[in-house]
């Protein structure tokens, strides 16, 4: 038996859970398509100009200058590191376009065909304390920040485990601001009809975690994927597993 405070229909409602680093793994799936469209811009640069092509390091310059930030901060991020100037362009850039947002939209265009190829693998223990949560009568849902959340979701085949998304274009449209601030997590628990005292929060990110505990919520679960324990604590989680499964009663 897990030794965490059970999630009982006694005392919460609802559960409310990240996408990426929770419920799925398309962080490899990012990485990739990160290099592709750098290489090619890349490649392509080094041709026009005469320079050395130098590829995208997707350990290094991935998690020191894209990991974690929005997509058109990490395309501008990159090329400042390489001394690259390009006009920022505009969201509406198609991916051909020579700006920071025709390469961020290059690069989304990429994810999008990779994750229709390959799929999106889920976390196991997730996926199974999600079915006996609601198996308990209590309510779920999806909290992302990525917009593409619903595309990850219908190709890993598990929108029937929740009641509502709110995702990042869904956050856009209503211009709710995304993490750390709780707001996307407290429209969550509106839409669902459950206070935050009476909801869980479950993030793998600082963020997340921030989030969860600016909101007031009942309890905050961080999930360690990375060594961030000690950090998820310190930021707002009430307690870390490595695994949902743990919370299962088995």
């Amino acid at each position: 038996m897990s030794p965490h405070p059970r999630v009982t229909a006694d005392d919460f409602d609802a559960v409310l859970f990240d996408l990426d680093g929770v419920l799925t793994s398309t962080a490899r799936v990012h990485s990739v398509c990160w290099k592709k469209m750098f290489d090619e811009y890349l490649r392509q640069r080094a041709a026009d100009t005469g320079e050395a092509f130098v590829p995208f390091d997707p350990d290094g310059d991935y998690k020191r200058y894209v990991d974690g930030k929005p997509r058109y901060d990490g395309v501008r991020s990159f090329l400042e590191s390489r001394g690259i100037e390009l006009p920022d362009g505009d969201p509406d850039d198609p991916p051909s376009a020579s700006s920071a947002c025709g390469l961020g939209n290059r690069k989304d265009r990429l994810f999008n065909e990779v994750l229709k190829a390959e799929g999106a693998e889920t976390y196991d223990g997730t996926i199974r304390w999600a079915r006996a949560l609601r198996g308990l009568g209590i309510k779920t849902a999806v909290v992302s920040s990525s917009k593409n959340c619903k595309s990850i979701m219908e190709v890993a085949g598990i929108e029937d485990l929740f009641d509502m998304r709110m995702d990042g274009e869904i956050a856009q449209r209503l211009r709710i601001p995304g993490k750390p601030a709780p707001d996307t997590y407290l429209r969550a628990a509106q839409e669902l009809g459950v206070r935050p005292e009476r909801a869980v929060v479950v993030e793998d990110a600082l963020s997340g975690v921030q989030a969860g505990r600016r909101g007031g919520f009942g309890l905050v679960i961080g999930v360690d994927r990375h060594g961030d324990a000690d950090d998820l604590r310190e930021n707002g989680a009430d307690f870390v597993v490595t695994d949902l499964a743990e919370m299962l009663d088995e």
